[in-house]
Parts: structure tokens; sequence; C-alpha cells
């Protein structure tokens, strides 16, 4: 992973995140790609830990902090701002944990990709409410420990990708802090795409997965060589192209990489490898009907 300073950084060294943390790795990399002429619409959460207290920032860019619910509604707001001054070149972006996104947020989420609001969505997924003290949100992952899931979640992961796919905006895409030049990708594609686009980015949070600071880029690379997370983007909400194969390495390897799994019997990891795959097959059988349509 190459993330040495350079030109194209919109964040300043000195975040007050966690060590180790994914999220600050993929914010990174989103503001390399998104470039200088860009604002963003920021919720409480780690990003906002990121950014700094003022009148001190880590941004670049200009920023808008607005409440918990509200990044999408926000971000649409200052889009239509620039529109009505003539500015159809500035990159308008809602940055959000995935608690203000999957619940407290997604409301105004889904109201702007309705009305097809041109503002590129980033969702920074590590899984739970981290800055508050690791409550379980519903992207978390079905059997894993949090702080208000002490014997593992009951229930599935909500499924944001598929229902952002099912509002048939532009572009849908999920990305990995840890597959930088994907992530890098999809933010540029986005970005020169009108309307709506919303990017999933797992992140790796060592306090909340319970697992060596050190270790991020390996458990995120995990997360998607075990297939536990896939890397793939949807087009106008039908057209599914797959952007990477995994090696499918056993999911034990990720699971057992973290304290918050470390719980589960061999009958639950067996389970998590039947979602897995049929999951993949799923992932599948969508590509080869866009591509064959």
């Amino acid at each position: 992973m190459s993330l040495i300073h350079d030109e194209r950084d919109n964040l300043r060294p000195g975040h007050l995140a966690c060590p180790g943390c994914g999220e600050a790795i993929g914010l990174k990399l989103v503001l390399q790609a998104v470039g200088k002429k860009a604002i963003a619409a920021v919720i409480p959460g780690c990003i906002g830990i990121i950014i700094g207290p003022y009148p001190f920032s880590t941004f670049k860019i200009p920023f808008f902090h607005t409440a918990f619910e509200s990044a999408a509604a926000s971000a649409a707001g200052i889009s239509n701002a620039l529109l009505a001054q003539g500015d159809e070149e500035t990159v308008v972006l809602a940055l959000a944990g995935d608690g203000g996104t999957a619940d407290i947020g997604i409301q105004s989420l889904s109201g702007a990709a309705d009305r097809d609001e041109n503002i590129i969505y980033c969702c920074f997924d590590n899984e739970a409410y981290m800055n508050t003290g690791i409550q379980s949100s519903s992207a978390t992952p079905e059997m894993a420990w949090t702080m208000t899931t002490p014997v593992g979640k009951i229930g599935r992961k909500k499924d944001m990708v598929g229902i952002m796919s099912a509002h048939h905006i532009p572009y849908v895409a999920t990305a990995c802090a840890c597959f930088p030049d994907d992530l890098r990708r999809k933010v540029a594609t986005a970005k020169n795409i009108k309307g709506t686009k919303y990017i999933h980015i797992l992140s790796p949070c060592p306090t909340g997965w319970r697992y060596p600071e050190k270790l991020t880029p390996n458990i995120g690379r995990l997360a998607v060589e075990t297939g536990c997370f896939t890397l793939y983007e949807i087009r106008n909400g039908t057209d599914l192209g797959i952007n990477y194969e995994p090696k499918f390495l056993p999911v034990e390897d990720y699971l057992m990489a973290q304290g918050r799994f470390k719980h589960l019997a061999a009958k639950d990891i067996d389970q998590i490898k039947g979602h897995i795959d049929r999951h993949w097959k799923d992932l599948k059988r969508r590509a080869g009907a866009s591509s064959s349509s």
C-alpha cells in the first residue's frame, strides 16, 4: 500500500483517530481521488475525530459539519447552492460512518437518492458505533461481539449496497481501505458521473474489532480474500460488475484474527461460510446477466 504524502493529499498529517484506523486510511484515499475542487458534508463520528477540533483541521478542502442524520441532505443543499451560482465543477461529498448511514441517516440518504442529487456519498463502514463505545449498528455482522451484543449480534448485516442500488442511482460501489487503487479508481469514476453516487468502504477498526493496530492492512485484505467482503460496482441499479475475484482463503483466517469473533463455534463459522457462498453465487449470476444483456 503506497500511502506516502504527495501533492494529491487533501488530508494533513496529525489526525486524532486511533492508531491503525482503517477509516483514516480510506478517507486519505478518497480525498486524494476527489481532487482540490471539492466540499464535504461531515457528520459526528470517527470522521469528526479525524478532522480534529475547531479551529484546527486535517482537511485541506472546505467542509460543513452537520447533524448526525443529515449528511446526504446537507450535501444536497450544498450541491444545489453551487449549481445556483453556476458552479458545476466543485465535487460535493457526504462523509459518514455506518451508523450515520444505515441507521440514523438512511432517511435523508434515500431522499437524496430519490431526487438523484449530484453528490458522492461515502459510507466508511467499521461495522459498529465505534467512537461512542463500540455499540452494534445494523451494519454489524452476524454473531460479532460489541458492547451491546456481548454474546454476538443476532441477525445479518444490512445490505446497504443492495438498498442503494434499488434506488437505480447512476453508480453504487463497494471498496476497502486496504485496496487503495480500487478505492481511488471508484471515487474518480463517481466524480465524472452526474447524480447520486454511493460508495460503501470497509474500514477495519483495531479498537472495535479487537486486533493489533499494525495488522489493519492484513485484516482488510483478508476480508476481501476470504469473500467476507466483495469488491463490485453497479450502474443504474442493474449493471453489475465484479472488480476482484478473491482467493477464497479460509474464512477462519479473517474471523479468528479478531477478538470480536473469538467466541464463534465451528457451526457458527460454517453458517458464515454458507452465507458467503450464496452471496458470491448471486453476484456471479447477476454479473453474468449484466454482461449478456
